[in-house]
């Protein structure tokens, strides 16, 4: 079943990034098998200023994040809200990325520049996701591919590890190890 303009615009607010960490602006196509989203690099981006000073490069990692929050976090949501028969699920899941696998990058992207992630479901199953996902430019040009994986955790769980073994922070923001 296709998404329409609608759906596809639901899945995205449901997107828990934002500015200035978040990489996806639209949702062109939706179904159970593929996604398709775009996302057009400012070139005041946080990044660009130390990556590289005079010859600004979007970093491999935040390519690597902007296919993962279409292919695997928009994605993730559609396909778990289609389980749920059209209503969030009472968990409200945070979807935590566990894995990259041979991701190539084979470009660059440089700021302006509108980037296509195409997502393709390896599988999803309990409240875990794969997919196979590949970024081009608006040309068509491949700048990166790899396989991604993400998995979904209950709100309520997830905040529940700060409590579990992380250092606390301290009122600046910082971490304050224990004992120190």
């Amino acid at each position: 079943m296709e998404a329409d303009a609608i759906l596809r615009g639901r899945i995205l607010e449901m997107v828990p990034q934002r500015h200035p960490f978040r990489f996806i602006e639209e949702i062109l196509e939706l179904d159970e098998e593929h996604i398709v989203g775009v996302y057009r690099f400012r070139s005041d981006e946080y990044f660009y200023a130390g990556h590289f000073p005079g010859l600004p490069v979007t970093p491999g990692v935040i390519l690597i994040e902007t296919m993962a929050q279409t292919g695997v976090v928009a994605f993730g949501l559609y396909l778990n809200l289609l389980r749920g028969k059209g209503e969030r699920p009472v968990e409200d899941p945070v979807t935590l990325f566990t894995l990259a696998e041979q991701v190539e990058f084979s470009g660059v992207v440089r700021p302006g520049e509108l980037v296509r992630v195409a997502g393709r479901k390896v599988y999803f199953r309990g409240n875990q996701i794969k997919v196979d996902c590949v970024m081009t430019r608006s040309d068509g040009d491949e700048v990166c591919s790899g396989t991604l994986a993400g998995k979904g955790v209950s709100r309520d769980k997830f905040t529940g590890e700060k409590e579990r073994g992380q250092a606390p922070l301290v009122e600046d923001g910082s971490l304050q190890e224990e004992g120190l």
